[in-house]
């Protein structure tokens, strides 16, 4: 099988660490791909938006399959243009990637299947925003309708800043405070057939003790051991399933990856946003535990095989990602640093660096290219074990005013 993937960032180097290690691949390539994308994929330097472009290079390189990682490409439609193309693809349509493209629609998808969410309002004036923002009282959970790149959302306790954010917004959803830990979980499937991975949990706020401004995620692990052994069939009955069956039911089926961000509230779970594509860094932790090989269930979820497909296989042990961020992060990030260290941290057993923006200079040399540079991925017996790993391989890498969590996986660990 030839697969292509699009994208640039650590997901899609997941993605494609996973899908290289898949007997079944017999040549992977990358759109455009990143430094440590270029090291198990051949990349090419096409705009992932364009729809024409991507579906050309699938065309020339005789892909028997094309996934689609971020959600600027699902929303944009490439997804759409490779279907009319004949092009297998895992993804969804640019219609049923609104479920992501915009807040409210997926509330309106999560009210007519009964899917339990937060209360919430949906505001374009700053008298319905006030409104709002009074009716539900602090902490203030402020959401840019669109596509924000993980830093759409704003929690606080400070009225004014929630006020601000709203007023930056063209529309904003306003909703009330969900309380309780919140667990990402994936479910693969193709528009019928819904196929749920293992729960991961991911770190948003920039610095320890989840002090500090959101991020697009700082770090994650899988397995929950403080979760209920029941969480993943009970999210596919109350969520994932009852989701995928109404937009189905609305003409726009949903096939590719559907990620639930919930919140384990205590009066139960409660979805706290819907994305479209594997998120990032929790891909990185759940690719890291499936045996399955990865091409396979990804190609039948795009043929409308899923129901066919056997049952998942799981590693029995813990994933841990660290993800290393420039400076200033999530402000504008510096660019253009040498990134050190990277082959002594691939010595370390069970531990492996994922590249998100990255690049190579003129001279060759591997330097950060955007805000989160880098994911510091480790297996391990259990959680303990595969923080040591992935910590340890941190400590071997250089990059000059990065920062990163230390923490991420601590209370999970002690208490397993």
């Amino acid at each position: 099988m030839k697969v292509l993937v699009i994208g640039g960032g650590a997901r899609e180097h997941a993605l494609c660490r996973s899908l290289s290690l898949d007997p079944d691949v017999t040549a992977l390539h990358c759109a455009p791909g990143n430094a440590g994308i270029a090291e198990v994929a051949q990349v090419h330097p096409v705009d992932a938006l364009d729809g024409a472009a991507v579906a050309e290079l699938a065309t020339s390189l005789r892909a028997d399959l094309v996934v689609v990682g971020p959600e600027a490409p699902l929303v944009a439609g490439v997804a759409d243009v490779l279907r009319e193309r004949g092009i297998p693809v895992f993804g969804p349509s640019a219609e049923a990637a609104l479920l992501e493209g915009s807040k409210a629609f997926a509330k309106d998808v999560m009210a007519a299947a009964n899917v339990p969410t937060a209360r919430s309002y949906v505001c374009t004036t700053p008298a319905e925003i006030d409104a709002a923002l009074d009716a539900f009282g602090a902490p203030y959970v402020v959401k840019d309708d669109g596509l924000a790149a993980g830093k759409g959302v704003v929690v606080t306790g400070d009225l004014a800043a929630a006020r601000e954010h709203a007023l930056a917004c063209d529309r904003v959803v306003i909703e009330e405070f969900l309380d309780g830990p919140e667990v990402s979980l994936f479910a693969i499937t193709d528009g019928e057939t819904v196929v749920p991975l293992q729960p991961a949990q991911d770190f948003k706020r920039a610095l320890d003790a989840d002090e500090g401004p959101n991020t697009g995620g700082m770090g994650a692990y899988s397995p929950l051991p403080w979760a209920d052994p029941e969480l993943v069939d009970e999210v596919l009955r109350t969520v994932l399933q009852p989701t995928v069956d109404e937009l189905r039911r609305r003409g726009t089926p949903f096939s590719g990856l559907l990620y639930a961000g919930l919140a384990i509230t205590s009066r139960g779970v409660r979805v706290i946003e819907f994305n479209a594509r594997f998120g990032d860094p929790e891909t990185q932790v759940v690719l890291a535990r499936l045996k399955t090989p990865l091409a396979g269930v990804l190609l039948n979820a795009a043929t409308g095989n899923l129901a066919a497909e056997p049952p998942l296989r799981w590693s029995e042990g813990a994933a841990v990602t660290v993800v290393v961020a420039s400076h200033n992060y999530p402000g504008t990030p510096r660019t253009g640093d040498v990134i050190e260290g990277l082959e002594r941290a691939a010595e370390v057993e069970r531990a492996y660096v994922l590249h998100a923006g990255t690049a190579h200079d003129a001279d060759g040399r591997v330097v950060s290219a955007g805000g989160r540079v880098l994911s510091v991925t480790a297996t391990g017996d259990d959680l303990a074990d595969a923080r040591t790993q992935a910590y340890e391989a941190l400590s071997r890498i250089r990059l000059d005013g990065s920062h990163h969590r230390t923490d991420i996986a601590e209370k999970a660990a002690a208490s397993a």
